[in-house]
């Protein structure tokens, strides 16, 4: 019997202690999941969120894997007691999701819907948008996430241009890397998308430097991470329009406070972290893979490179 401890959220409990045995049993795994932690040394895997009510990992002497039910790793990664192998989640659902919220934004943007959606008024004014051909699209970031993002927008006919810090091959997309690369692809963003993940070298990011680069009047997501974006230089970058308009779906402090002036600003779009969400069915089918090749003495899925941070 396999022993499984799930040491995610409460809220997130009841969601997969339905769909984790179910993933289990398509398996054929025998296990044992439960939310005891009194028997430390008795446990051969976690289910772990940062959220959770496991800190300390050095009791869990026999674990064989951390399994990490959210994307990003940032809050966990650094934890000195934290030894054993751990991975990040790379799941269907929330893949579909981010290319799903993404897209639609992006959209939104091309084709200038807020003018009749928000601010129309009894004016006859036919302003045509371009062919999606004649748009370019920076995705900053191609792991699992912005490469599906990248390659959805590319099927749409956009012109894409994605940057990551290690050199990338996606079809459809031009690919760019390292610090050269990434000017070049900031001066060619009509519209920005940032799928970074969190670490001490992608902090700022966007600042006042690299603002400055993009297109005048360019616009901005961020589903990625809330550090990535050097806060007042975006609000300053968005009041001289250098910036359009910016959707932000991700905060350095979550909630977003009510009296944060992303809120009241008429250029910003704020989305209370829904960009995407782990669904426990399709999340339950990752962790159910992973446990299986650690028993099978398998290499795990989506291990995480401790010295990148992700």
């Amino acid at each position: 019997m396999i022993n499984v401890l799930f040491s995610a959220g409460d809220e997130r409990w009841p969601a997969y202690a339905e769909a984790l045995p179910a993933a289990f049993a398509a398996k054929g795994l025998k296990v044992n999941l439960h939310r005891d932690q009194s028997n430390p040394a008795a446990v051969d895997y976690l289910v772990h969120a940062p959220n959770g009510t496991v800190s300390d990992f050095a009791p869990f002497v026999n674990a064989k894997a951390v399994l990490n039910l959210w994307a990003g790793v940032e809050k966990i990664v650094g934890n000195p007691t934290l030894t054993q192998p751990l991975t990040r989640m790379v799941d269907a659902g929330l893949q579909e999701g981010m290319v799903e919220w993404v897209t639609g934004h992006v959209l939104r943007y091309h084709l200038g819907m807020d003018r009749q959606i928000i601010d129309q008024r009894p004016v006859w004014e036919p302003v045509v948008p371009p062919l999606a051909r004649n748009r370019r699209v920076v995705l900053l970031g191609l792991g699992e996430l912005g490469t599906a993002c990248a390659q959805a927008l590319a099927a749409l006919n956009f012109q894409v241009i994605g940057w990551s810090r290690r050199a990338k091959d996606v079809p459809g997309v031009t690919c760019l890397s390292g610090t050269e690369g990434l000017k070049a692809a900031l001066t060619q963003a009509e519209i920005c998308v940032l799928l970074l993940p969190q670490t001490p070298a992608t902090e700022n990011l966007l600042n006042a430097e690299t603002l400055a680069l993009m297109p005048r009047g360019a616009f901005l997501l961020n589903p990625g991470r809330g550090p990535l974006i050097e806060d007042a230089a975006l609000l300053a970058a968005l009041d001289s329009g250098q910036i359009a308009h910016a959707t932000l779906d991700v905060f350095r402090v979550e909630p977003l406070p009510a009296d944060d002036p992303y809120w009241a600003h008429p250029k910003v779009t704020v989305t209370p972290h829904i960009a995407s969400e782990t669904r426990a069915e399709t999340a339950s089918e990752v962790i159910a893979e992973n446990i299986r090749r650690g028993e099978a003495g398998e290499p795990f899925l989506y291990v995480v490179d401790r010295s990148a941070g992700y």
